[in-house]
């Protein structure tokens, strides 16, 4: 992706509408909310209007202290209890928002703040989300009083109400100021380039939870304060400081601040510098947990009466105060959270912040379904089922609307098949985390069937099998352990997770194996079958992203793994795509891991059984690539030629990235403008 730099500070930086937004995804986002799929309905040249039925991210509910019963709220879940409506103009944002009812509004539009520097006074009990990546306020902000409670404010782009003065003291147009607010949960935005902060926690404001968000471009970024008083409990975590001076955050006289798995970098040979990271000041209790600094100036910073308890923090190129001292508080007595590794944290921000495609998008009426049955599964008896399968199981064949198994954590060690006469079926993990709820199971190609019928086969092994339509795996590890040193004597093919139906959705997952991992098929040759992955992690080290489907891996991170015997070599991707359809996509992603400079492959061309009519294709495009990636990414299999397939790359940065040759193909700007996410998808928005 191209890095768009300020130039010297006295001059304003030249933005365009969807800056920031790869070109990817803005044309999904064209594609996904235009009136060709009827969003809008009979009102699409009205300003506002109502949706029949709040789809799934509107009941979302924030987690850390915005989570927390107190001062009488019990949570925040913003306006889920009252009527959506969409809104595409100033007027009808503000009318919405300053309403005293609750409202989820979904943003559907870049609107403009007039004048500039405008904070809309948004009241209690609202949910204010961007219609995937098309929700754009631009020039102002809003604003969170006395009093204001249960307040969500996600997916949005809040952007450029500079003015032209870098510490400017006369502006003070925030993206977000709240004054004596509480629960409040800011997720998955994309902030910068304002005159004031981006943030501003201001007078006691309490029970707030920032997650998820790119805080960029800009002096004054987060602080934290404003009182004298010691009230104010805030979570922040998952969030991407990048190119930010001072106030990442500052925070004073906080009475628990905890902070995890943040990544701050200063990147080297840009105009702006940081001052100071973290700064714990007053008599604040902070808590600061497996956080990334990259080139950071005085990345912690403690005042002698304030406490920061450090664990499991890096710190790569930073220079100056990095401090602890002091007692805090441990977080865990006010909620429960789970903790992704710090070596993974640039690669999952730089995949996971901001606005997301699949939240704000809502459906048309005519594919409403009736509202989800829900399953629960329990290892330990409390719930209606002990065994994924056994709810899989339950589930009525030819169901016509959704059924959610909702699982709770712990690790079920079986085999899951959902088959293909049993539709929109949903498993998701219900803890704070994807790895919460294990599924895991250990069978390989080679190995012998319990009733000796012969050998699993490759999809035969899979530790979760997907064969129905419209289907979707969320926020849970799906795991194959098969042990390769163990058993080198019979193929060891271990598949993860396999699919082979359409319009799959995996969504908040890991999946964890070695070869073949996850399986990507269609119900058969002539079938399409359509997957959109994100915000994901997979692993593996042969071929173990492969198969015949049409795929999206999206803002995803995929880790390499060594081999079994320590070796580092292998392939990211195997495609067997059928001629004239789409292969597998990895678009706004990272691939990373801790194997040998230059020793894996982006891909193979798999021709099955040597079948001359398929036509391999894979594209990598705008994904952070790590020194592994070899410098000649693509290679043959099976004797047939990967350039006569469909392999390339367009705008990967990295180590592992590299310039355009015959031995390297890169997409033109022109031929990347088909090769998008809604030319993967064609008529189909996935859907929370």
């Amino acid at each position: 992706m191209t890095d768009i730099r300020r130039k010297p500070r006295h001059r304003r930086r030249r933005t365009a509408v969807a800056v920031g937004v790869p070109l990817a995804l803005t044309a999904a986002g064209t594609f996904a909310y235009g009136t060709d799929l009827g969003l809008f309905g009979a009102d699409a040249q009205a300003s506002a209007s109502a949706a029949t039925a709040a789809p799934a991210w509107a009941t979302a509910t924030a987690d850390g202290f915005a989570s927390v019963d107190a001062l009488g709220q019990k949570g925040t879940y913003g306006g889920r209890d009252g009527k959506t409506v969409t809104v595409k103009t100033l007027a009808d944002l503000e009318k919405y928002a300053t309403a005293a009812e609750p409202y989820v509004i979904v943003v559907a539009a870049t609107i403009n703040m007039n004048p500039v520097g405008k904070e809309i006074k948004v009241a209690s009990d609202k949910t204010i989300v961007g219609s995937g990546t098309s929700g754009q306020i631009v020039g102002g902000g809003f604003f969170l009083g006395t009093g204001v409670h249960n307040v969500i404010i996600r997916n949005l782009t809040i952007r450029d109400a500079y003015q032209g003065i870098w510490n400017d003291k006369d502006h003070d147009f925030d993206a977000i100021q709240m004054d004596g607010a509480h629960h409040v949960w800011i997720d998955h935005n994309d902030l910068r380039h304002m005159a004031d902060g981006l943030i501003d926690v201001r007078k006691d404001s309490t029970n707030i939870t920032v997650s998820w968000n790119k805080l960029s471009d800009n002096n004054k970024t987060f602080g934290i304060g404003w009182t004298t008083n010691v009230v104010t409990d805030i979570t922040i975590h998952h969030n991407w400081f990048r190119e930010t001076e001072q106030r990442n955050p500052s925070t004073d006289n906080a009475a628990h601040a905890h902070l995890y798995n943040n990544f701050l970098e200063d990147a080297a040979g840009t105009t702006i510098k940081s001052s100071y990271g973290n700064y714990s000041r007053g008599r604040t209790k902070m808590v600061l947990e497996n956080s990334y600094f990259q080139g950071m100036s005085n990345p912690v910073t403690r005042d002698s009466t304030a406490a920061i308890v450090q664990k499991g923090n890096t710190f790569v190129a930073t220079s100056g105060r990095n401090e602890s001292g002091g007692t805090a508080f441990d977080p865990k007595t006010f909620y429960t959270y789970s903790l992704d590794e710090t070596a993974d944290v640039p690669a999952l921000l730089k995949a996971g912040v901001g606005p997301r495609s699949n939240i704000g998008t809502a459906a048309t009426a005519t594919t409403k379904a009736a509202a989800a049955t829900t399953l629960t599964v329990a290892a330990d008896g409390s719930g209606q089922y002990r065994t994924v399968q056994a709810a899989v199981n339950a589930v009525p064949a030819n169901n016509p609307s959704r059924v959610v198994i909702s699982v709770k954590p712990g690790t079920y060690r079986e085999v899951v098949k959902v088959p293909s006469n049993k539709p929109h079926v949903t498993i998701q993990g219900s803890g704070a985390s994807r790895k919460d709820t294990v599924i895991v199971y250990g069978n390989a190609a080679g190995m012998t069937k319990p009733d000796g019928s012969g050998t699993y086969g490759t999809p035969g092994s899979a530790t979760l099998s997907v064969q129905s339509d419209d289907s979707q795996v969320r926020n849970l590890t799906v795991t194959n352990d098969f042990d390769e040193s163990k058993h080198q004597d019979i193929a060891n093919q271990a598949v993860a997770l396999l699919t082979q139906a359409d319009r799959i959705v995996l969504d908040g997952v890991i999946v964890n194996g070695d070869q073949d991992t996850l399986e990507l098929e269609t119900a058969a040759k002539d079938k399409l079958g359509r997957v959109y992955i994100s915000n994901s992690y997979i692993t593996g080290n042969v071929d173990f992203i492969f198969g015949r489907a049409t795929v999206v891996v999206d803002k995803s991170v995929i880790t390499l793994k060594k081999r079994w015997n320590g070796t580092s070599a292998g392939y990211v991707t195997a495609p067997s795509t059928p001629a004239n359809r789409k292969g597998i996509l990895i678009n706004r992603s990272a691939i990373t891991g801790d194997v040998t400079a230059g020793s894996f492959f982006l891909g193979r061309n798999w021709h099955p059984g040597g079948d001359t009519t398929v036509d391999p294709q894979a594209t990598v495009r705008d994904t952070t690539l790590s020194a592994a990636i070899k410098s000649t990414p693509w290679t043959d299999m099976g004797g047939f030629s990967w350039k006569d397939d469909r392999f390339a790359e367009y705008r990967n940065t990295g180590a592992g990235a590299g310039t355009a040759s015959t031995n390297r193909p890169h997409l033109t700007d022109t031929q990347a403008t088909g090769q998008e996410v809604a030319d993967w998808l064609g008529d189909w928005t996935p859907s929370a």
